[in-house]
């Protein structure tokens, strides 16, 4: 079979893209080295945007710049008549200095939080453009055997930026989810916590729900040798601290879902003998069930409020901008499953544990059903379960996964809307 000719049956669909995976390989991984080396943080994707941009039009894909402030939309529309499906990679990288010793390793700098920092992608998303970029290419090949629409979905800010929404949720404020609206938004996350190549998901809950929470504990301020002319908020606050761990452990069915509560930061006082009038805690609440998430926070809130109330302080309770749990529609994930199977070999798909990391792209599954998968970049000669983590300035990629993620992302779009 010629490699250039676009196939008809679900087989040699899969032999022939894996074929035009193989030779834009290292035109992926070239786009991949050169997003690596320029990163650019939250809502300031413009590069990155600008390539993609570029890449897209040369294609001749509709394209849209600009939407949910710096995200790329790319429409493609097929030669036959049917359905809609999108697709989604994030562009945003990390304030995280990298560690990595490689040629394209990121020097660039940038102010964060009042703070100049090194920037990298320490989470994949560079690989997730350039995955993209080479579906784009391939379904482009494929055009005329299309039967519907590609919507390609390039975001910002997956990342989280404080005080503005997050990417997913600008891009669909900004209508990447209509003209045409797809009836499936599919996307993958490359991680170091399984071998290159390998491919993890499951129906329903994947990724956990997360929201920042706060309280804020108000005392009385009095000398520290004198305690009993004030309200000690830092008693108070650790007292609150214990209390919330049973929440978890004592208070929710830990057969419904797994679920975490960690309170990471804890500020007030400014002397040694001054007890101070407040003190303000965050941290951070993941979940697998909303219905789990929404009562931990019911149970957070009387929790902190009744134990300041004994004390004779106050407590009051708020949360950030969070995100829902990522959740795999049932049907199109038990399909999905079999269709990424077919694509990139059974072999290479497994089950996926519940994973407590979160993902905006769970905003997206919630206007239309999603399916989401993590793609594995550790390198064969390492064990997944020593290899950096996502975020960390060592976090390191085996590049000959990447078209392991073109080749899974081509083919179930393409057989998508195959299946009509």
């Amino acid at each position: 079979m010629d490699s250039l000719t676009p196939p008809q049956t679900s087989k040699d669909i899969a032999e022939w893209i894996s074929a035009a995976a193989l030779r834009i390989e290292d035109k992926v991984i070239a786009w991949r080295r050169d997003i690596h080396a320029n990163p650019e943080l939250s809502y300031h994707e413009t590069r990155t945007a600008a390539l993609v941009a570029k890449h897209l039009t040369a294609l001749g894909y509709e394209v849209k710049t600009g939407v949910g402030d710096t995200g790329v939309v790319g429409v493609l529309r097929g030669g036959k008549p049917g359905g809609c499906v999108a697709l989604r990679a994030d562009m945003d990288a990390l304030p995280v200095e990298e560690k990595v010793d490689v040629p394209f390793a990121s020097k660039v700098k940038a102010m964060w939080n009042g703070q100049m920092t090194g920037v990298m992608h320490a989470c994949g998303h560079d690989c997730h453009v350039a995955i993209l970029m080479g579906v784009a290419e391939i379904l482009a090949e494929y055009k005329a055997e299309l039967p519907g629409t590609v919507k390609l979905l390039f975001q910002p800010n997956e990342e989280g930026h404080d005080g503005r929404k997050s990417g997913a949720q600008a891009m669909i404020d900004d209508g990447a989810l209509q003209n045409p609206a797809p009836s499936a938004v599919l996307g993958l996350h490359v991680t170091s916590s399984q071998a290159s190549g390998v491919i993890a998901l499951r129906p329903g809950g994947l990724m956990a729900s997360a929201d920042k929470i706060r309280i804020d504990v108000k005392g009385k301020q009095t000398h520290a040798s004198m305690p009993w002319y004030g309200v000690d908020p830092v008693v108070t606050s650790a007292q609150i601290i214990l209390a919330l761990q049973t929440i978890i452990t004592r208070q929710i069915d830990s057969t419904v879902t797994p679920a975490v509560l960690s309170i990471s930061t804890i500020h007030g006082g400014l002397r040694n003998n001054i007890i101070p009038d407040d003190v303000v805690m965050e941290g951070t609440l993941r979940s697998h069930d909303e219905g789990v998430r929404a009562d931990v926070k019911k149970r957070i809130e009387k929790t902190a409020r009744s134990i300041a109330e004994l004390a004779g302080g106050t407590a009051t309770f708020s949360t950030g901008e969070g995100v829902p749990v990522t959740y795999n529609d049932p049907a199109l994930t038990q399909w999905g499953m079999r269709s990424l199977g077919d694509g990139v070999g059974s072999d290479r798909v497994h089950e996926s544990r519940p994973v407590m990391g979160a993902e905006d792209f769970s905003l997206l599954a919630k206007v239309v059903p999603g399916m989401f998968y993590f793609l594995g970049v550790t390198p064969p000669d390492e064990d997944p379960r020593q290899a950096p983590a996502n975020h960390s300035p060592l976090f390191h990629v085996h590049e000959p996964a990447l078209k392991y993620g073109v080749r899974s992302l081509a083919y179930i779009a393409i057989d998508y809307l195959r299946r009509g």
